[in-house]
């Protein structure tokens, strides 16, 4: 008796095959952070060819806050290439700093912020007598606010410094995609900002100091 025929199915099923290996997984991308520019604003309008009693610079100080740049100022080349190969651009919300922007983003989009304005300056009261340069107040005021916290219900330095630190985490984040960054703002707060950054691992690799339109570029060590 012949055998039976095997089952057609069963003869026309194709052999077992490996399954198909997995597509490689996509490479990791490493992205190099940007670079953080910190500038300060061009020369305020204000003047400081004067001498000023302790109340009398405490008045100057507020016309500073509100006041804009003198006139007939140009930007320096070199903050200008900055802020064209920028990715980012933000500036303080004082007028000086938000004219300095305006006269170097040739139209570009620039964040206003008021995490980067400028540390306040009091001044401690001194005697009628005692006359000072509006730039020496400025340092007598910054001394008294750093080492004796004398802030006459304006922000601390405890708050100043906290302050920083937020800027340098929100910079650091913009930065981390790869964008340089650009922040146009205030000399003293950019300094803190600036100690945040190295304390975070940043290094400052041009260091043009504090003068109007003057810039520090730091970068990921």
């Amino acid at each position: 008796m012949p055998a039976p025929a095997r089952d057609s199915l069963m003869a026309d099923a194709p052999a077992p095959s490996k399954a198909d290996p997995a597509p490689p997984r996509a490479a990791l991308v490493s992205v190099r952070p940007g670079a953080i520019v910190l500038a300060r604003h061009g020369e305020p309008a204000l003047s400081r060819k004067c001498y000023l009693t302790s109340d009398q610079y405490r008045d100057w100080w507020a016309k500073y806050e509100v006041g804009g740049l003198r006139a007939g100022q140009t930007p320096p080349p070199e903050l200008l290439a900055t802020a064209e190969g920028a990715g980012a651009i933000y500036a303080s919300t004082r007028p000086r700093a938000q004219e300095t922007a305006a006269a170097i983003a040739a139209g570009r989009e620039v964040m206003s912020d008021a995490l980067f304005i400028e540390a306040p300056l009091p001044p401690p009261h001194f005697p009628a007598w005692f006359k000072l340069p509006p730039q020496y107040w400025g340092a007598v005021a910054r001394f008294w606010w750093h080492a004796f916290n004398h802030h006459e219900g304006q922000e601390t330095r405890a708050e100043a410094e906290a302050r920083s630190e937020a800027a340098a985490r929100a910079l650091i984040a913009r930065a981390e995609s790869g964008q340089d960054v650009l922040v146009l703002a205030h000399g003293y707060f950019n300094h803190m900002v600036g100690r945040r950054l190295c304390a975070d691992g940043w290094a400052l690799v041009h260091n043009q100091g504090f003068k109007y339109w003057s810039q520090r570029r730091y970068e990921k060590r």
